[in-house]
């Protein structure tokens, strides 16, 4: 299991657990440290900046060798706080960052001034040719397996789609629940693979046992896409509110969304409502659940401690 990813952040296994809005915290990111695998954090998961900054502090005390850590941005308009939380990670440090939503030229200027790695979300071709010529580290490569915001391509097709005509590393995200998975990903041509899902039913996540136990009771087949969170399709548990509510979004989400003038303002709307709608779910037990995962939840039968499930993707 050893190549690319490996060696650019000097772990012994090519599996980074991703980074997951509201579920990932220094504990976890700590414990797949031991396991020898990279593990990331959402900035967004800290109110403030200098809760950020005394996270990314701990993590430096608890730095393993063999392991690796990293935070997430969203660097688009939406996320108003992006420029100081990229100033906080670089004055602190830490060893990549991995960019979503938007153009990630000013982080990876800003990043590679102070050594640290970066790695870009992209679901197809055109975005990785723009990102690897912005001079991205690697690649994350986000297939129509992934939980959250997905790509449309299968795994297969995305890695070798990209694997062709990129020069860089390519880390598959999506679809890894077990060893297989992780094995299968290698043998298409990925560096390495960012999972997440399955380490939503950890004991050191932030997040309620409901959700936890929920990854536990459904599988893959519980899985549906939503476009009621933050305006783009989202997988989500299939529980019985979901179904309640519906998956598609309002006539007047469509109709503003199509307005040049509102479109924009619509988007960010969306996201702030998304993201509190996620938050709620997250960390409160009620009957209006909107529980985000990946299909690779059909590999998780029980809540278990972090480094136990890193060991079953190790193998």
């Amino acid at each position: 299991m050893k190549g690319e990813l490996t060696e650019l952040l000097k772990i012994k296994y090519p599996i980074i657990q991703a980074p997951m809005f509201l579920v990932s915290n220094v504990d976890m990111v700590t414990e797949a440290m031991k396991s020898g695998i990279a593990g990331c954090i959402p900035a967004l998961n800290y109110r403030t900046l200098e809760e950020l900054r005394s996270a990314l502090k701990s993590l430096k005390k608890e730095k393993i060798e063999g392991g690796s850590f990293g935070f997430n941005l969203i660097v688009n308009k939406s996320n108003v706080k992006y420029k100081k939380q990229l100033e906080v990670i670089c004055e602190e440090g830490c060893d990549f960052i991995i960019t979503s939503l938007g153009s990630p030229e000013e982080t990876i200027k800003q990043a590679h001034r102070v050594d640290i790695k970066v790695f870009c979300d992209v679901v197809d071709l055109k975005f990785a040719k723009k990102v690897e010529g912005l001079g991205a580290d690697a690649i994350i490569a986000v297939n129509n397996q992934a939980g959250g915001h997905r790509g449309n391509k299968t795994p297969k097709e995305l890695i070798n789609e990209l694997s062709s005509n990129c020069s860089i590393p390519i880390i598959s995200a999506g679809g890894v629940g077990c060893n297989e998975d992780v094995l299968r990903m290698l043998s298409y041509g990925a560096a390495g693979v960012s999972v997440g899902s399955p380490f939503i039913a950890s004991v050191e996540a932030n997040v309620t046992n409901e959700y936890k136990q929920a990854c536990v009771t459904y599988g893959a087949k519980d899985i549906v896409m939503t476009e009621r969170i933050s305006g783009t399709p989202c997988t989500v548990i299939n529980t019985p509110y979901v179904k309640k509510i519906g998956t598609k979004a309002t006539w007047i989400e469509n109709l503003l969304n199509k307005n040049r003038k509102f479109k924009k303002w619509v988007k960010m709307i969306r996201f702030s409502i998304g993201m509190n709608a996620t938050k709620n779910a997250a960390t409160k037990a009620t009957y209006k659940t909107v529980w985000v995962a990946g299909p690779s939840i059909e590999h998780t039968n029980e809540i278990l401690p972090t480094q136990d499930i890193a060991n079953r993707l190790i193998g």
